[in-house]
């Protein structure tokens, strides 16, 4: 019997294992949510300063050979970029790569439910902060609710699991806890809730946060009773539990109060090939430049542990390290 090849890891300068990375392949959006980017939108990059996906292709190369195993395609609104499944297609093949994972906001997804399944994307996580259809154009600007519950149901018609993420908004959606966690009764989903964060292109809406990660589990079980607290993953950024007779699950996601940086596996690259090693700092590594000045796979790999191994113990750190204030918008982030 021969030898299983060994797995090769990645670490930071902490310790820490690096083997998922959240690939953002653009930044435009159909929405406007207002914790993501203002009323009139962001100003959009030129195409020609996007990763073409042939350069994703070899970015995802090198991470794979160094370790990286999970990927996530964001945006922006991914399925706003033509020719994504097709990507797609060609990312799942990359050797080495033994999970790819999207996040979509439902409108435009729909269509290619069945040419995702066949390509074997692992999961689908859609962004719901609420299915009331007044509140639904409140936040996102957009009457588009109906297409996105059409596409929730189509997605667990497929099999294919299902994840709700839900920002929790002080005035805006605060009963769709109570709401969207009803979800779970009768459908195999995992509803997450999760805290507001300052990446809407303005900075923070709120001196001080309401609904932190504590708030949300309180006021659920004033609803629901005792949650049952249910296994954590490894690198899990949701403490997770199940409501008693609920056949999904909840998840509580503290992205601002950021109790989960260490065991933090992740890293991120925008849509115009900025690497971040922390959702909170403002980018450590231009990896489009060094494509387009002919760099080699080597020098790409030496640039990347050269900035894992400086990165921030933590998102309070990172954001410490910024010359601004956390300004920019969660849509040229990259989710």
């Amino acid at each position: 019997m021969s030898a299983q090849p060994q797995q090769t890891y990645i670490y930071d300068n902490h310790g820490r294992p690096i083997s998922y990375v959240r690939l953002a392949v653009t930044d435009r959006c159909n929405l406007r949510c207002f914790y993501c980017m203002p009323a009139e939108g962001i100003k959009y990059v030129p195409r020609k300063q996007l990763l073409s996906y042939e350069e994703m292709e070899r970015i995802l190369g090198v991470l794979v050979a160094m370790g990286i195993n999970k990927l996530r395609i964001t945006g922006g609104e991914p399925f706003v970029r033509q020719d994504l499944v097709g990507f797609l297609e060609k990312a799942a093949s990359i050797p080495g790569l033994e999970q790819v994972h999207i996040t979509t906001n439902g409108v435009l997804t729909a269509p290619y439910i069945d040419q995702l399944k066949a390509i074997g994307i692992r999961s689908i996580n859609l962004s719901i902060d609420t299915l009331d259809r007044e509140r639904f154009h409140l936040i996102t600007r957009r009457d588009e609710v109906h297409k996105v519950e059409a596409t929730m149901y189509k997605i667990l018609d497929a099999g294919i699991p299902l994840k709700i993420n839900a920002v929790v908004i002080e005035g805006k959606n605060e009963e769709d806890l109570v709401l969207l966690s009803k979800l779970t009764k009768n459908l195999p989903i995992g509803v997450r809730f999760i805290e507001e964060m300052p990446f809407n292109g303005e900075g923070a809406h709120y001196p001080k946060l309401k609904w932190n990660h504590q708030k949300m589990l309180t006021h659920l079980e004033q609803h629901f009773g005792s949650l049952e607290k249910i296994a954590d993953d490894d690198h899990s950024t949701s403490r997770n539990y199940r409501i008693p007779g609920h056949l999904g699950t909840i998840g509580i996601i503290p992205a601002f109060s950021r109790t989960f940086c260490g065991t933090c596996n992740r890293i991120r690259i925008t849509s115009q090939g900025l690497l971040k090693t922390c959702l909170y700092d403002r980018g450590v590594l231009d990896i489009r430049e060094l494509l387009r000045n002919g760099a080699t796979d080597h020098l790409i790999k030496a640039s990347f542990l050269k900035a894992f191994g400086n990165r921030a113990r933590d998102g309070f750190a990172a954001e410490s390290r910024r010359n601004t204030a956390v300004a920019e918008s969660m849509s040229e982030i990259g989710g």
